[in-house]
């Protein structure tokens, strides 16, 4: 089921992107979302600079400018890797969970970074996606801290939050994981530029490269 979910999304991403000039590499997308949490809380740097890293550090050819879609929109097909941040409240109708498991089920993923204050809001609406799943822990084993670069002790600690051991979360449908949510670390806060949070060098380079390793893991995972 999982090289099958694989294939059908190269056979979907091909055609929805078969009308774009000759070249053009695919990209990530922020999500848009709606409830009056701050989706754009790192809209400025934090993705853009894991694209840079990655192109330069796993030799891809990703678009280096993210994409900006609505959780509920068609276009979301477009983009094989979804990436959702921010503070606040989410709230996801049935339209939009329908889309988004759709998406997920064809194969695209979703990574959640916990911003500081969203895990209340977020665990039940991906519920309402995955009424089937729970979220599980990864363990310290799992590939997707092996990839690249190494974690052996899993998640990486960037922002301090409540002070909690930072914790990897993962839907998985059928063997596949669809969903990856980092948890009490705030990944896409250390993706962001150093004027933004002035984290240690070593601190944003710890979480580029946990950041890499999921896009590693998502784009050559069988």
């Amino acid at each position: 089921m999982k090289k099958y979910c694989v294939i059908l999304w190269m056979v979907l991403y091909s055609v929805l992107t078969a009308f774009k000039p000759a070249g053009t590499a695919f990209q990530l997308a922020l999500v848009k979302y709606n409830g009056g949490g701050d989706w754009y809380a790192n809209l400025e740097t934090s993705l853009p600079n894991l694209i840079k890293f990655c192109n330069e550090n796993l030799k891809m050819n990703m678009n280096p400018e993210q994409a900006v879609v609505d959780i509920g929109s068609a276009e979301i097909f477009n983009y094989p890797f979804l990436h959702l941040t921010g503070h606040g409240n989410i709230i996801i109708n049935s339209q939009e969970a329908e889309n988004l498991r759709k998406y997920l089920l064809s194969g695209g993923f979703l990574h959640i970074s916990d911003n500081y204050g969203l895990d209340k809001f977020i665990r039940p609406q991906m519920k309402a996606v995955f009424p089937e799943l729970d979220f599980v822990e990864i363990p310290f084993n799992h590939p997707v801290f092996h990839q690249k670069f190494d974690f052996p002790n899993g998640l990486p600690k960037i922002h301090e939050h409540d002070g909690k051991a930072p914790q990897a979360f993962a839907l998985f449908y059928e063997g596949r994981m669809v969903c990856f949510y980092d948890y009490e670390t705030d990944l896409g806060d250390g993706w962001e530029s150093y004027e933004v949070h002035k984290d240690s060098p070593e601190t944003h380079q710890k979480a580029l490269k946990m950041g890499a390793n999921l896009i590693q893991y998502v784009f050559t995972s069988p």
